[in-house]
């Protein structure tokens, strides 16, 4: 049997996972960030990425069900309030919400989600049954995603912003509160990880979750690629840009 890895080399195999699968690579997104979409584009991708931003409290309320430990759960929860919001604060939903406003989508619409790729749909709820039936080790492995998400949050603000004329600060607000919290996130998540993946089986699991949160993130973006860049086929029932 291999002998396990040592935590930093455990580190490096996820990091390596995110250098190798994380959406950034995607052409989908290099031609959101490039200004090479035009409004409808940018509209059916703001849209689709309500399904994943809305389930993240449902996965993260998945995820403390099964949390025995008091400490772990008082800081998970922080993950909920920041997408849900709590008292004063909007919460990343909300953010998210104005942006679909300022690309002129009706609210409502937004929040069935009945405009959404059927493709996106089964890829968020794959997403939200993995942390519901996976260990937590796993669940939290899976999160680590977010070690990546601060270069392409920059990358979307600059690209976005200097591309588009229909986007401005206020629409970008989500992304600029993400530059802060998923470092803090991630951090928290590997050290986690780093400390309780301790034998091969369990640092096999732990680096299939990342891979398996990464084609996630890549079928969502495959299925709008297919159906609003090349070749155009959108399913019937999906949002129909004008």
């Amino acid at each position: 049997m291999a002998a396990p890895m040592s935590p930093d080399e455990l580190e490096a195999a996820l990091r390596q996972i995110g250098a190798e699968r994380y959406h950034n690579l995607h052409p989908f997104h290099r031609m959101l960030h490039g200004g090479k979409m035009n409004f409808g584009q940018v509209q059916a991708w703001a849209l689709n990425r309500y399904v994943y931003q809305s389930a993240i409290p449902r996965k993260d309320a998945a995820l403390m069900a099964k949390l025995e430990d008091r400490e772990l759960r008082r800081e998970w929860i922080h993950r909920i309030h920041d997408h849900d919001g709590l008292g004063d604060e909007a919460g990343g939903i909300e953010r998210w919400l104005r942006l679909t406003d300022g690309l002129k989508l009706d609210r409502a619409y937004v929040i069935t989600k009945e405009g959404a790729l059927p493709a996106t749909r089964f890829a968020v709820e794959a997403y939200v049954r993995f942390v519901y039936e996976h260990p937590p080790l796993e669940a939290i492995a899976s999160s680590l995603t977010e070690l990546f998400a601060p270069a392409i949050h920059a990358e979307r603000i600059a690209g976005m912003l200097e591309n588009y004329s229909f986007i401005d600060e206020h629409l970008v607000a989500y992304f600029r509160r993400r530059l802060d919290q998923a470092p803090r996130d991630a951090n928290f998540a590997l050290r986690y990880v780093r400390e309780n993946a301790r034998t091969p089986e369990q640092q096999q699991a732990v680096l299939a979750a990342l891979r398996f949160k990464t084609d996630v993130l890549w079928a969502q973006l495959d299925a709008l690629h297919f159906a609003y860049v090349e070749p155009g086929l959108i399913p019937p029932g999906a949002f129909r840009p004008g």
